[in-house]
């Protein structure tokens, strides 16, 4: 498969409809559906099943969907480090949520400055999902990522800290005077629905809880008495006083892990990884 064909069956997947799909991608419609067909052809497997009203993914298509994304990130990436090694740039991009792991995140900066070799460090504060996808596609040298929020399949990782998780209230609400709650019960709270966060392509999940994109936003929310959310239990510090905390004992515990390539040769991305394991 070639990644023209690729991006091509990539965005007819996505839009579900040829017409929307070849305005995406600038060319006319019916070249975009018979490349489509010959793809069909040489996999020997069907992809779409279209009618008059509409185009579904088989399951074969969802596999390729997947697969097809993950394959063009790496061309991406390719594209990217390869760039900025032909620039021979001396400096190291990190990825990291804002907000997120800030105490460990300032520690490990200021002990990596005092190594000696030290380069700079161009620290990227993303929204939710956006290290794991910038460190896929070659925009950054190494990423904090939190585990289960973020998949780090296919990097090398080291474990940094683990913490459990808190349930965030508006400040006087009747549950913050209990000593603990459970999973089960934060997601009956009607009157305080758990927010929404959108998936990697933009779209969000079927729920009654409010569309957020950022933790500015979730936590206006909060005060507002419109949103409860379950964060990692480092975030108390960084909360107002219009909020309040309970314990969530069951909710997965979050482990803050440091992420590169695996083909990584970068000795700064090295220096930087021992800094943080030290730490």
């Amino acid at each position: 498969m070639e990644t023209r064909e690729l991006r091509y069956f990539v965005a007819v997947a996505e839009e579900l409809h040829f017409g929307r799909a070849a305005q995406r991608l600038a060319m006319a419609q019916p070249p975009l559906s018979r490349a489509i067909q010959q793809l069909e052809r040489r996999l020997g497997v069907v992809l779409l099943h279209r009618n008059t009203r509409a185009i579904e993914l088989t399951e074969a298509g969802s596999v390729l969907l997947r697969e097809a994304r993950i394959a063009l990130e790496a061309v991406e990436a390719a594209e990217r480090r390869t760039r900025r090694a032909a620039a021979d740039l001396p400096g190291v991009v990190l990825a990291t949520k804002a907000g997120a792991s800030s105490e460990l995140l300032s520690k490990l900066l200021d002990a990596y400055a005092a190594e000696p070799g030290a380069v700079e460090v161009e620290v990227v504060l993303c929204g939710p999902g956006e290290p794991e996808r910038l460190l896929r596609n070659g925009s950054a040298d190494v990423a904090l990522l939190h585990r289960p929020y973020d998949t780090t399949t296919g990097f090398d990782t080291e474990d940094l800290h683990t913490e459990q998780q808190i349930l965030v209230l508006p400040a006087g609400h009747p549950l913050t005077s209990r000593p603990h709650i459970s999973m089960a019960e934060v997601e009956t709270l009607t009157d305080l629905p758990l927010p929404r966060w959108p998936r990697r392509d933009g779209s969000y999940p079927d729920g009654p809880g409010p569309q957020v994109r950022d933790h500015t936003q979730l936590t206006q929310l909060i005060t507002l008495g419109r949103a409860c959310a379950i964060v990692p239990e480092s975030l108390r510090a960084q909360l107002r006083d219009d909020h309040a905390t309970v314990p969530v004992p069951d909710a997965p515990a979050v482990t803050t892990v440091i992420a590169w390539p695996p083909h990584s040769r970068s000795k700064a991305v090295a220096n930087l990884v021992r800094t943080a394991i030290r730490l």
